[in-house]
């Protein structure tokens, strides 16, 4: 009996023509596959270029699509934690984290063990519903690429990624307090 297909934790995060990638405007060179799509999906049927597949797909096919790893990328929902990727988040060129409302905040996590944890260097993304005013917490946790859904041209957004000027605690961005570099 085929296991149940996983169903995504709110709707499904949008792929933008445009994003930004470190600081700036660009296109968007990533397809993201959404959850549980109608036809299954195997590694000689997926198209070739740059593809962004659900943890759940990836995990499937891992070994099949070894020859493709600078072209693959995974994106986490909401309930998939970091330890799922774990060490293998080195194979990875992209990884995506879902942000189903801007009130959940588990993705926020997950960047920040990427980063720190498994020593993920690649794009990480965040992806679905996040509010302009979380771009600074997004990259204090190790976010650098931002997939943005709503109304604001991506160029406004830009000034939210510098909001403070400096912060009193240690984060991925900055790995000492500020206790300790002013002692510097």
């Amino acid at each position: 009996m085929p296991k149940p297909a996983k169903k995504p934790v709110g709707a499904q995060p949008e792929n933008p023509a445009r994003l930004i990638i470190d600081g700036t405007v660009t296109a968007n060179d990533w397809r993201l596959l959404p959850l549980g799509g109608e036809e299954e999906i195997t590694a000689e049927s997926l198209a070739p270029g740059k593809v962004i597949l659900p943890l759940s797909l990836w995990l499937e096919l891992r070994d099949q699509l070894q020859g493709r790893k600078d072209e693959i990328g995974v994106w986490l929902d909401s309930d998939e934690t970091a330890e799922l990727i774990g060490e293998r988040a080195a194979e990875l060129p992209l990884i995506a984290a879902h942000f189903p409302a801007f009130t959940d905040g588990r993705a926020f996590t997950a960047g920040r063990l990427l980063r720190q944890r498994y020593g993920f260097t690649g794009e990480l993304r965040a992806v679905g519903n996040f509010m302009r005013d979380q771009l600074t917490y997004l990259t204090r946790c190790g976010f650098n690429a931002f997939a943005y859904q709503g109304a604001q041209p991506l160029e406004s957004l830009l000034e939210s990624l510098q909001d403070f000027s400096d912060s009193y605690q240690a984060a991925v961005d900055q790995p000492l307090p500020i206790f300790r570099r002013r002692a510097l």
